[in-house]
């Protein structure tokens, strides 16, 4: 009995949140995404386990995709993780937008390789060399490819878990058309899918859009996007990208094929992805401070039946009675875990499945088993319904349908709260730093687009610095003239120690604090000093651009885009 309350109560204190997402958020997102199960870290900087929780979440977003782009006709491959040197220098443009970011391998155990070989930052250059071997006539066309694989990229800035890291997982497919035309209908279809997986599955509100010729893929001809926004940092981060290619690749890697006219003609190619990093948004969207929340329809447990047994009574009947129901729950369907372990509370057992975000908990207590009820409770409001047991099935299915639509719901009406249509330049960094994206009119120059960004950077540095001046300044001299008579006291090396202590204590604390040690705690998120981005220009436009002045030069307006801080 001793070992398993001693069990109890360490289980209860790594599950247990201390930063709150409001206040401290990155440390909130590191405790959910450790105490919670679904990441750990590895002793290589970027690179994490995905645990079976969040992994799960990753096969059900592989389902819904792989299902969809089947009917498309769009069939999987794999092909390798190594590219050579000639091939990933071929296309110029490309090369220059991943080069900082690949990976190199230049040994063979102790001797040099004559060539090195890269590790895949990403697969056009892998796949078009073969695209132009097996694509000879127009009977061949379209061609349709995608893989399911791991990445590498070597990124500099702030690894962080699921959002920037050295290896994630994605898809990636590519396709080749007879016709512009083709092409770009099959864009819009992949990324009305792209949207459908954040808004349907992930209920995280997305804004479909055409990225800037600055932000566009390296080497293609226009990228689409689907933007998401994380209120809590006041961040755009771009959800997937489906990119039309044009016929570049086509060009660098002799991709022809002999049109209905026998003439030689070359394809029209796309490119578009999606990763893990949907889990991250997610997380960041929909978590509260008490762990993750968690959307039904690609929760790995959507519902979790909790026995609230006697306390002077036997329970074999009780807990017979809630292994019917569960069984029930499973047989229609429904991720359903009856959770029957020993030496935990119903309150212990609460906790835990909150911080997993258990979209649905079912409460089975001797009252509800001698009435013929249960009681629902949702994670994603707290609130609690009484329903009679012989209803069960039929009422879990329609709590998980209402908790994924108010999910979305709430995500959505909160997203547009932060979005700000601005005409002038004074308004800007004050938005961003009011933790707001912004509409604004813009000319689509190129130039311009850069100098918006130093600009707000610039600014938004400044306000940022005089803003902690303030809060220094703001001690008062009262206190100030406290600390310095303890100094002149003799007090000062009594609390020096002190705080070498404390500073000692709190060190202790920190490593191992969520299964990881300080060197590996290196994900950070960007201060709010930070310029605006260009994140999208949004399909759907506000009314109003004629006569409009671009907010950056002052020149006509052509368009409005979407700018923000983003990840």
């Amino acid at each position: 009995m001793a070992d398993n309350k001693e069990k109890q109560k360490k289980a209860v204190g790594n599950e247990k949140m201390l930063a709150q997402k409001e206040t401290n958020f990155a440390d909130w997102y590191t405790q959910t995404i450790v105490r919670s199960e679904m990441i750990d870290y590895y002793d290589i900087s970027g690179c994490y386990i995905l645990r079976p929780w969040s992994y799960s979440i990753w096969e059900q977003i592989q389902k819904y995709i792989d299902t969809r782009i089947k009917k498309l006709g769009v069939e999987n491959y794999y092909f390798p993780l190594f590219v050579s040197q000639k091939a990933l220098q071929q296309e110029k443009d490309h090369i220059e937008g991943f080069a900082p970011e690949v990976a190199w391998v230049t040994k063979s155990g102790s001797s040099d390789l004559v060539q090195p070989i890269a590790i895949r930052p990403t697969s056009e250059t892998i796949m078009y060399p073969l695209f132009a071997k097996w694509i000879r006539s127009h009977r061949d066309l379209p061609y349709k490819v995608n893989q399911w694989v791991n990445v590498v990229r070597w990124e500099f800035k702030q690894p962080t878990p699921f959002l920037r890291s050295r290896e994630f997982l994605w898809q990636e497919g590519h396709t080749a058309f007879a016709t512009l035309e083709e092409a770009a209908k099959e864009v819009e279809d992949i990324l009305n899918l792209y949207a459908s997986v954040y808004e349907d599955l992930l209920a995280v509100p997305v804004v479909k859009g055409r990225k800037t010729e600055n932000e566009k893929f390296p080497g293609g001809y226009y990228t689409t996007t689907v933007e998401a926004f994380v209120p809590a940092s006041g961040k755009g981060i771009q959800g997937a990208t489906s990119h039309c290619l044009g016929q570049n690749f086509a060009q660098m890697f002799n991709i022809n094929f002999e049109n209905e006219k026998k003439e030689k003609a070359m394809v029209w190619q796309n490119s578009w992805g999606l990763t893990t990093r949907t889990i991250g948004v997610m997380i960041m969207v929909h978590g509260d401070d008490r762990g993750l929340v968690l959307p039904p329809r690609v929760a790995p447990i959507q519902a979790v039946l909790v026995p609230i047994p006697y306390k002077d009574k036997d329970n074999e009947g009780l807990f017979k009675r809630a292994q019917e129901l569960a069984d029930q729950l499973e047989a229609a369907g429904v991720r359903i875990h009856f959770d029957d372990r020993e030496g935990y509370t119903p309150g212990n057992k609460y906790n835990h499945w909150e911080l997993k975000g258990v979209p649905l908990r079912i409460d089975f207590g001797p009252k509800d088993f001698e009435e013929n009820n249960v009681v629902f409770v949702r994670r994603v409001d707290k609130s609690k319904t009484v329903v009679a047991q012989a209803d069960i099935v039929s009422q879990v299915q329609s709590a998980l349908e209402d908790i994924q639509k108010t999910m979305l719901e709430k995500a959505r009406r909160e997203r547009d709260s932060h979005i700000k249509n601005i005409t002038e330049w004074k308004q800007l960094v004050p938005e961003l730093d009011n933790r707001n994206i912004v509409m604004a009119p813009w000319c689509q120059d190129k130039e311009c687009e850069e100098q918006i960004k130093k600009r707000s950077t610039i600014e938004a540095a400044a306000a940022a610095t005089a803003s902690k001046k303030k809060k220094r300044g703001g001690r008062g001299k009262k206190e100030e003239e406290k600390k310095e008579g303890e100094k002149k006291e003799g007090e000062g090396e009594k609390k020096e120690e002190e705080k070498k202590e404390e500073k000692k204590e709190e060190e202790k604390k920190e490593v191992n604090k969520d299964g990881t040690d300080n060197e590996n705690k290196e994900e950070t998120f960007e201060p709010l000093s930070s310029g605006a981005k260009s994140l999208c220009l949004p399909y759907q436009q506000p009314e109003g651009i004629e006569g409009k002045k671009c907010i950056g030069c002052e020149k006509e307006a052509k368009i409005w885009c979407l700018f923000g801080r983003s990840y």
